[in-house]
């Protein structure tokens, strides 16, 4: 990824680093890296910026331990600015706020695609420890009727009055729809273009 950031671009070696959740899409925060600031993210797995006013290297969370766990750096198409896509272990702002825009972190519609990506882990790298694996090794049809009985107890639990169960049971659903859809080489993003082309004809 070196090649295609160009350091040299600004005058002082700094590209700004635009920081966001990996999971709901909120940006946290934006920061300054030079290249030793970026290949101490890159090697860490950890967010380092280079402080302008301390004149040093500064880790996101060295006093706090708010760390910012790096899932994915991305470069913008002029290669003069990077996207950190990053878990934040705790709050981002110095002020105690979510993000430095003083935005509640709260999205987790995201998530979703984070469980895709370790259902998808599952399935090319097998653990024998692993529920997930166990079910690919299942086979299409016996998923199919995991998702069958998951969709049963859903509306079991729907006719009763605790709403912990009917989330419990609406959430094993979704899990093995994602694993069956996996297992069918699709992404949820498929089905939901389904859902836009069906509104779009409304």
């Amino acid at each position: 990824m070196n090649a295609d950031i160009n350091f040299d671009k600004s005058s002082d070696g700094l590209l700004p680093a635009v920081i966001q959740d990996a999971e709901t899409g909120k940006v946290l925060m934006l920061g300054y890296m030079n290249r030793e600031a970026y290949d101490k993210t890159v090697t860490d797995k950890i967010v380092t910026f280079f402080s302008r006013s301390k004149q040093r290297l500064w880790t996101k969370g060295e006093t706090s331990n708010n760390f910012l766990h790096v899932r994915e750096i991305l470069v913008d198409c002029d290669g003069d600015t990077l996207l950190i896509k990053a878990n934040p272990a705790g709050p981002v702002c110095h002020t105690g706020a979510d993000t430095c825009f003083d935005e509640e972190n709260q999205g987790k519609g995201q998530f979703l695609n984070y469980l895709q990506s370790i259902i998808h882990d599952r399935k090319v790298n097998p653990s024998d420890k692993s529920y997930t694996t166990t079910l690919f090794n299942r086979g299409v049809n016996k998923i199919a009727q995991k998702v069958g009985e998951e969709a049963v107890e859903l509306v079991i639990e729907a006719k009763d009055d605790n709403d912990d169960l009917f989330k419990g049971e609406a959430a094993d659903l979704l899990f093995h729809f994602l694993v069956l859809l996996e297992q069918k080489n699709m992404h949820l993003d498929d089905i939901v273009a389904v859902l836009q082309s069906r509104h779009q004809k409304q």
